[in-house]
Formats: C-alpha cells, sequence, structure tokens
C-alpha cells in the first residue's frame, strides 16, 4: 500500500542479478513504499499455489494464486491494460532470481467488468493459461463463504513484495500472519473508500505485519481457502491502516464462471 494510488502491483520491468532487489516502483505511486512486511521466509514447496505474476521478460510485478491447472486468480489492477503476450505466470520458483519451476503463457486476461479502480470494487482478474500448471491448486471460498471474514479470523497473506519502508523486493517469498479486522473498523480508517461488499480488511491495530508493493493479486487465505486478494492501502504496516482485499466471496460465482470456461 503505498501513496494516492494505494494499489499493490511493482513496475513490471526489473531484473534480478545474484543479489539485485526488485525496484519499488509502481505506476503513478507518489510515496515511498514499504513487501510482506513483518513476515517470514517460506518456499513454493510449501504453498505451490502461489504464484508469480512477470513480464515477458521475467520481471516480476504482482502475485497470484492457482484456483485451477490452466486458471490464476490476481487483481485486476495488476492486468488492466496488459495484453497476453506481455505476461507470464512462473509457478514452483520460491526465489524471484531462480531459474526453476514453471513458465506459463497467457492465452486470455479477465477481469470484473465493473472495475475501475482498486478503491471503487471488483479488484479480481483471472488469467487463463496456455498449458497446465503441475502444482496443486488452492480452494476458493464460496458464494456462501461469508463466515470466513468473521473479525479475529486469522489470515495468511504471502508475496515477494517490499519488506520495509523504503526497501527492496524480498527475493525469496514470504508469508505473514494478519488478522481480520471489522468493517467498522476498517471504515474509521479509509471512510468512503472502504466498499464493505467489495472488500475487507486485515492487520493489526499497531502494524507491523502487512503486505506491500509488489504483493497486490497475492492471496489472503482464510481457514485454508482462497478468501481474499492484495489489492491496497495507505502505507505499509502502519498503524491504523490495515491492508485491504478483496472480498473474494462476493466474486466468486464470476471467478467460477472464468474458471469453467
Amino acid at each position: 500500500m503505498f501513496g494516492l494510488t494505494r494499489a499493490r502491483r511493482t513496475a513490471a520491468a526489473v531484473a534480478f542479478g545474484a543479489a539485485a532487489a526488485a525496484l519499488p516502483t509502481a505506476p503513478s505511486a507518489v510515496a515511498a513504499p514499504r513487501p510482506v512486511v513483518g513476515g517470514t521466509p517460506t518456499t513454493t514447496a510449501e504453498y505451490p499455489f502461489v504464484m508469480q505474476i512477470t513480464d515477458a521478460t521475467g520481471g516480476q510485478f504482482c502475485g497470484g494464486t492457482l484456483v485451477a491447472p490452466t486458471k490464476v486468480v490476481t487483481a485486476a489492477h495488476c492486468v488492466v491494460g496488459e495484453t497476453t503476450g506481455n505476461v507470464r505466470v512462473v509457478g514452483g520458483r520460491t526465489h524471484l532470481s531462480g531459474t526453476d519451476g514453471t513458465v506459463g503463457e497467457v492465452s486470455r486476461i479477465w477481469f470484473d467488468p465493473g472495475y475501475t479502480d482498486a478503491v471503487n470494487g471488483g479488484d479480481v482478474a483471472v488469467l487463463t493459461l496456455a498449458k497446465p500448471m503441475p502444482y496443486a491448486t488452492a480452494a476458493y471460498v464460496s458464494p456462501t463463504g461469508t463466515g470466513v471474514y468473521a473479525p479475529g479470523m486469522t489470515g495468511r497473506v504471502l508475496g515477494w513484495g517490499t519488506t520495509g519502508k523504503n526497501g527492496g523486493s524480498s527475493d525469496q517469498l514470504r508469508m505473514a500472519m494478519v488478522p481480520v479486522v471489522s468493517d467498522p473498523e476498517c471504515r474509521d480508517s479509509y471512510g468512503s473508500d472502504f466498499v464493505a461488499s467489495d472488500m475487507v480488511c486485515a492487520g493489526y491495530p499497531s502494524g507491523g505485519v502487512d503486505t506491500c508493493q509488489g504483493d497486490s493479486g497475492g492471496p489472503l487465505l482464510i481457514g485454508g481457502v482462497l478468501a481474499g486478494i492484495t489489492s491496497w492501502g495507505n502505507g505499509c504496516a502502519e498503524a491504523g491502516q490495515p491492508g485491504v482485499y478483496t472480498r473474494l466471496a462476493s466474486f466468486s460465482s464470476l471467478v467460477t464462471e472464468q474458471v469453467l470456461t
């Protein structure tokens, strides 16, 4: 989360060398960012459904979740304006600097037709891959699975985003635990920008743990299912400014339509 745009996508054209870090610059960002902040290193062996979204040259700019062998759920703001020829999905690669895993080409990009920007909701997209990924998939929340959003429920967030203020992206996948925040508390933080029907907040009142730039599109897992998509926020890991995630239950039927086509 950062700046006035508040979306958590990283600029795509970032090359990794042996010790290089991804640049934390987002389109139209006006303030310095911070990745999963306060998280711990993990692996794609532990979370095989977590995908990197990259440009054609391999520069990672978002995350995603494999929900079927050829279907990846991510954030709309990650792919609006992109073409299939310029987007790749990388699975089974724990380190951004690695060469292992599977690189998949994208044959179709779908995003919620009502999407205009992350703050106005509908921040959900589905990428269709040209070939199946050989990794375990994640179950996603059903339209009636709203119980996972109960305040205090523990969520897991994952990504390769920046890990501190003015810092670079993490070369290794990271995971953090964050509690779900009640809708009234989230509205206190974000006012009318928070749309409860489309969004859910997660984070600690004191901050310190959060998703950040480069984590956009990655998963918020609650109760063992994909319940949210990293979307936006003010700053990263700041007190009183929880992360905002797409409330996937509200878009589950639309996602299922894409998964079945």
